[in-house]
């Protein structure tokens, strides 16, 4: 496959991946269609090979998040009509998707999922490094305006005409 299409899929990819309850996640109709199998197929895989799927690899979204999926992404608006909650698979989740259909799309497919994964974490970290910096600065910057105010009010003082106490004269 030529690098175009890779940036392509890696791309398309990336853009149906979501953050819900603090983990990247892809949902089940989104892994399928990548996969070239209905959403009953995947799920079906996945029921027949549930102990390879622990929590932290796929979880059943709940009612609200379900609503809230539907309302945020155009694209899933079919799920409002189903009585079932869709699965949500993490990276490794969706890797061992592809390990238990087991087709060559499958295998194909899951390489470009890991590499959206991957960069997104990659863009992640960058922003949390440059957030990091940003806060670099302000410290500084609070430092160095404490210390201009410091150095204003000094100078206020040694401009601020105030009479000098008068001298007792020394002697008789």
């Amino acid at each position: 496959m030529t690098k175009t299409g890779a940036l392509i899929k890696v791309g398309q990819i990336q853009q149906r991946i979501l953050l819900i309850r603090g983990e990247k996640v892809i949902m089940d109709a989104d892994l399928a269609e990548a996969y070239g199998v209905t959403t009953k197929a995947l799920n079906q895989a996945v029921r027949r090979n549930a102990d390879r799927f622990p929590p932290d690899f796929m979880f059943r979204l709940t009612k609200e998040e379900k609503q809230q999926v539907v309302t945020n992404c155009d694209h899933l608006e079919n799920l409002k009509f189903s009585p079932v909650t869709p699965h949500a698979f993490t990276e490794h989740g969706a890797i061992m998707a592809a390990s238990v259909l087991n087709s060559p799309r499958a295998i194909e497919v899951s390489v470009f999922i890991v590499r959206a994964f991957v960069q997104l974490r990659e863009v992640v970290s960058g922003h949390k490094e440059l957030a990091g910096k940003l806060a670099e600065l302000e410290r500084k910057l609070g430092d160095h305006d404490e210390q201009i105010l410091i150095m204003v009010n000094a100078i206020k003082q040694l401009m601020d005409p105030k009479p000098l106490p008068k001298k007792r004269q020394i002697g008789f």
